[in-house]
């Protein structure tokens, strides 16, 4: 366990960064891979397995629910040194997270043909959709167990473990993706049941590697199968603090299908080319993505210490690194958008499209980075509901006119793109409000107070360090 209640907050924020961005980088990775062999597929292979992937937004929410309600709760009682609390609110995220893998399952097996249907442009995009989606929905099953153990590392401060097995997880996926997808070896090409069966097996591998290293090295917090009965008082804090934060991602996942909806009439090229524009931007996104997730645990621990100062410091030296890091990458979109998405399809047409969305979607790299940290600050503080509140009024800022100009004569695709420009604008401007005003409410209360649901019988062990 590390004590993030002392020390440089810019030194703590540059050491976890690269680790959280690596981690998620491979995840990127490996999905770019996917549309890389699932490119030469065709046009309709590559929107179907794009479209399936914004299903992942609804998943990923529920995921969010726990991730966040475990950082922000444990890191909360690490900053009081209550770790029986910890421990506690450990073991109810792992039953939650047990429950939602199953209910993933059965969701994807009933629900992918009908959602494909719903956004795709044609037959052949909903039919590769739906292979990819039940091919890949096991692969989500398994990373809500995943998200709860990262989750308690981050929030003790460590982070390097979770990235490598998931640095693991992507290599295999990059060896399997041409073998079961193009048939590399085997003469045996699965197409976009390939990539989703890829995914499935890697992720299966790296659960396997990430509980092993749990049960074996953690110390701080531990699997106590006494704990993982259901008890409503506890799962009430983690769904208080997780449910709007997966709201958020609920808020993204419709933003993404209207922007399917809009474009379906374009044909296949164009929802080619945004799915694949949209999956480079993520890519280019993850370093602002993991400073802030860095910042959390920081701002979490100080949140829990009653430390104002050191939460507000850590929020403004967070801000600042990632309007630098994102500054850097709208000046590369601009001027050398060819860089960034080289080598993804054959197809000028789709391309061109890529190329547009890019340029235009770059604009709002920094309002997106501090939308990030604004974030995160916000689950340290342990009160999401407002970044479901951004959210939203970015979804219905967006939503409603994009829908109505879609249905206006002339319409072009570029004005999709630049109203999501002044979308996100908007919610970046609102965030930052709304964060102020959470600070003034929540760090100026007296120091130290323990409340009763925070109190804690069990004694306070020798706390571990984290390996080397």
């Amino acid at each position: 366990m590390k004590d993030l209640t002392n020390g440089s907050i810019v030194r703590h924020i540059l050491v976890m960064t690269p680790p959280i961005m690596a981690g998620m980088i491979s995840i990127m990775i490996c999905q770019l891979v996917d549309l890389y062999f699932v490119s030469g597929l065709g046009d309709a292979a590559v929107a179907g397995v794009a479209a399936a992937g914004n299903a992942g937004f609804l998943v990923n929410g529920l995921m969010q629910v726990l991730g966040v309600g475990t950082v922000a709760l444990i890191a909360h009682a690490v900053g009081r040194k209550d770790r029986a609390d910890a421990n506690l609110i450990f073991n109810q995220a792992v039953a939650l997270s047990v429950l939602f893998g199953l209910l993933t399952l059965v969701a994807g097996a009933v629900l992918s043909r009908l959602y494909m249907r719903s956004i795709a442009a044609d037959q052949a995009t909903i039919e590769a959709g739906t292979v990819y989606l039940l091919w890949f929905m096991p692969a989500l099953a398994l990373e809500f167990v995943m998200q709860v153990i990262a989750s308690a590392l981050r929030a003790t401060g460590i982070v390097r473990p979770a990235m490598l097995v998931r640095v693991v997880a992507v290599i295999i996926n990059i060896a399997l993706a041409p073998v079961l997808i193009s048939g590399w070896g085997t003469g045996y090409a699965l197409g976009v049941a390939g990539a989703g069966l890829a995914s499935s097996i890697a992720v299966a591998i790296g659960a396997l590697m990430l509980l092993a290293y749990f049960r074996k090295v953690e110390r701080y917090v531990a699997f106590n199968p006494a704990q993982w009965r259901p008890q409503p008082h506890h799962l009430k804090r983690i769904l208080n603090v997780g449910l709007p934060a997966g709201g958020e991602f609920a808020m993204m996942f419709i933003f993404m299908a209207v922007v399917y909806y809009v474009l379906r009439d374009f044909g296949a090229a164009a929802q080619a080319g945004f799915g694949i524009g949209q999956r480079v931007l993520g890519l280019i996104n993850m370093p602002a993505l993991a400073v802030g997730l860095a910042a959390g645990p920081i701002a979490g621990q100080n949140v829990g210490a009653a430390n104002a100062a050191r939460v507000r410091e850590t929020f403004v030296k967070a801000a600042l690194i990632v309007t630098i890091v994102m500054t850097g990458f709208m000046i590369l979109a601009q001027l050398k958008p060819e860089l960034l998405l080289a080598g993804f399809s054959n197809d000028p047409e789709t391309m061109d499209i890529a190329y547009l969305f890019l340029r235009i979607i770059s604009l709002n790299m920094v309002a997106q980075g501090l939308i990030f940290t604004c974030s995160s600050m916000f689950q340290a503080l342990g009160n999401t509901r407002p970044v479901l509140l951004s959210s939203a009024t970015r979804v219905f800022t967006y939503s409603l006119p994009a829908i109505w100009l879609s249905t206006r004569p002339g319409f072009r695709m570029e004005y999709v793109w630049y109203l999501s420009v002044a979308a996100t604008m908007l919610q970046a401007g609102l965030s930052l409000w709304l964060l102020h005003r959470e600070f003034g409410r929540r760090l100026t209360s007296s120091p130290k107070e323990k409340a009763p649901e925070q109190e804690s019988a069990e004694p306070i062990a020798p706390l571990a360090r984290e390996p080397a």
